[in-house]
């Protein structure tokens, strides 16, 4: 690889904001489900440090927290509540229903109406608001992916909770592209939240097609989830620009489509700052074509 050159600017040439729910959102936002326990279940181990993670998100501008009541379940939405209640102005709390715990931690399915019904209320009274500013339906995974099937009846649903004055705008997660265009002739869609990354590029025609419609896209695991990125190239690109390599990570998904909303988790508030100057970092176009590398790879390996 030749020799790079790292670029750090305060108006880089991505842009910053991109608009979801009739609102300017800063594309660098933030992920709530690291602030519960261990396998995203029960307390955290230090809740104080969890409250200052999100305070300091929001002094750094974060205006887009991604979260739900099924992490906990309900702790996650407590701490928010805690931290940062009475919400300032702008910021945007977007959370998602269809699965429930049972008591040991599991995951189920929780689709019928009275289900999304009581998601939707316990979301609203631990976050300690009148109406959801964005719900996501999310749809069950299977070990491959996204399980097709019709979310017509959940979706409706939602629509009538919308109706009611209890959600302003419905979204979808870990969908399928046929899902997505199910979903968009039933309500109005105004994101769509996949598993995408430099690694993980499954839905990269699902990205541009969502751009073009003006749709965010928001990547969760943008960073690996459970399962950190690691790559020689991710690494070496990196250290030749003075970077760490989820900076460097999180700055591609920048630069591959204005759409993108990203939302890093975290429970580190060092971590968190470094994820911020990730906004900040242009990756020269050298750069992107070895990272872009990684996803072939590892796309050829699956």
């Amino acid at each position: 690889m030749t020799a790079l050159t790292s670029t750090l600017t305060d108006a880089p040439a991505h842009a910053l904001t991109y608009p979801l729910a009739e609102r300017s959102i800063q594309r660098l936002g933030y992920g709530a489900m690291q602030l519960a326990g261990p396998g995203v279940f029960g307390p955290p181990k230090d809740r104080a440090a969890a409250v200052a993670v999100l305070r300091e998100a929001v002094e750094l501008g974060v205006n887009h927290i991604d979260t739900s009541d099924f992490y906990g379940p309900h702790i996650t939405n407590q701490i928010i509540k805690e931290a940062l209640h009475p919400y300032r102005d702008g910021l945007t709390l977007v959370t998602k229903v269809g699965a429930r715990r049972d008591d040991k931690g599991g995951w189920l399915p929780a689709f019928s109406r009275a289900e999304l019904r009581q998601a939707v209320t316990d979301n609203l009274c631990n976050l300690g608001l009148d109406v959801l500013d964005v719900v996501n339906l999310r749809s069950m995974l299977d070990v491959h992916g996204p399980a097709e099937g019709s979310l017509e009846e959940p979706l409706t649903a939602l629509a009538e909770l919308r109706q009611e004055g209890l959600v302003r705008h419905i979204g979808l997660s870990n969908v399928t592209r046929r899902q997505v265009e199910e979903g968009r002739r039933l309500v109005p869609i105004v994101c769509v939240q996949n598993l995408y990354n430099m690694a993980r590029r499954a839905d990269d025609d699902l990205v541009d097609l969502l751009a073009r419609e003006g749709i965010p896209f928001v990547p969760f695991f943008p960073l690996g989830g459970f399962t950190p990125l690691q790559s020689d190239t991710l690494g070496e690109v990196a250290r030749q620009l003075n970077a760490t390599p989820m900076q460097v990570a999180l700055a591609w998904l920048l630069q591959r489509s204005e759409n993108l909303l990203l939302i890093p988790g975290t429970s580190s508030v060092a971590h968190l700052r470094e994820n911020m100057k990730a906004a900040q970092l242009v990756l020269p176009p050298e750069a992107v074509v070895a990272l872009n590398g990684i996803g072939q790879e590892a796309g050829a390996a699956h």
